[in-house]
């Protein structure tokens, strides 16, 4: 004997679980773009850093060298 509450129940269930599930992947989606953005975010602000240092670096090579003229007078004792 089947009633007919039982039937709309069941496709009150199902609509309720595809709605869960459907919120869970949109979830899932908008976590992952927000993970991406971050990423590419991180890469940029890595190579402009890279990019700075490697200019300081290359005017520190061409700057005099100070400490040396304090070592050039020491012998090696």
């Amino acid at each position: 004997m089947s009633f007919q509450w039982e039937q709309s129940f069941t496709e009150i269930q199902q609509s309720e679980i595809e709605i869960l599930q459907a919120y869970q992947v949109t979830s899932e989606f908008y976590q992952e773009v927000k993970y991406r953005e971050d990423f590419e975010g991180h890469c940029q602000w890595y190579a402009e850093t890279a990019e700075r240092h490697q200019q300081e670096l290359h005017k520190m090579r061409g700057d005099i060298n100070v400490f040396g003229w304090f070592l050039r007078g020491r012998g090696t004792n």
